[in-house]
């Protein structure tokens, strides 16, 4: 979880930044806003995730739910990945997606402004290879994405989705056919890498 700066003061919006860690991006950063409850995904877990995910990043299309500062959609796109669709129900978190795209200089991003759960149950003409959950910790939203897409006809053969958890939370119930790929912990944090059937 990213620590918590002291409170702005004038007015100012606290800022906080990332680096982007591989790919042809590596070592440029991000900006975004601090907002009680973005919670970007530490550095170290980044960096374990997209050694899982290499072989498959080059020409995926990706799929970033929650997807807070937009790091691990503009991480895919810098290692490979052919195009990237990042849904938050947030305005100014996609603001700040928007302007770090622009400012890394990439077109291959898509911004969807809606509630991640309603969007996976309407959406039909996609069709993505690897997906990007992190929604808010507890609450049971975890286990309902994942059903949603396992209902859903957004996922290719063998998708890979990545979910990332609090500890405390048990880990949730694999829809039929999916496999738990790789799985590790870091702090309060429970990531997880599954495979779609197919």
């Amino acid at each position: 979880m990213a620590a918590r700066k002291p409170a702005p003061s004038a007015g100012r919006a606290s800022r906080s930044q990332l680096r982007i860690i591989g790919g042809s991006w590596r070592g440029r950063r991000i900006e975004f806003q601090a907002e009680p409850g973005l919670r970007p995904t530490p550095d170290r877990v980044r960096e374990t995730l997209f050694n899982w995910l290499q072989p498959r990043l080059p020409g995926s299309l990706c799929l970033d739910l929650f997807c807070g500062s937009g790091a691990l959609a503009i991480e895919a796109l810098s290692r490979g990945a052919a195009s990237a669709t990042l849904v938050d129900l947030s305005p100014t978190v996609l603001r700040e997606v928007r302007h770090n795209l622009e400012r890394l200089g990439t077109s291959a991003a898509e911004l969807v402004a809606a509630d991640a759960e309603a969007w996976i149950a309407t959406v039909r003409d996609r069709r993505y290879d690897i997906v990007f959950i992190d929604p808010p910790f507890g609450g049971g939203t975890a286990q309902r994405c994942l059903r949603l897409l396992a209902d859903s006809a957004l996922l290719a053969p063998g998708a890979r989705v990545y979910l990332e958890c609090g500890v405390a939370e048990a880990a949730p119930e694999l829809p039929p056919g999916w496999l738990l790929h790789r799985e590790k912990f870091a702090g309060q944090v429970a990531y997880r890498l599954y495979q779609s059937p197919g």
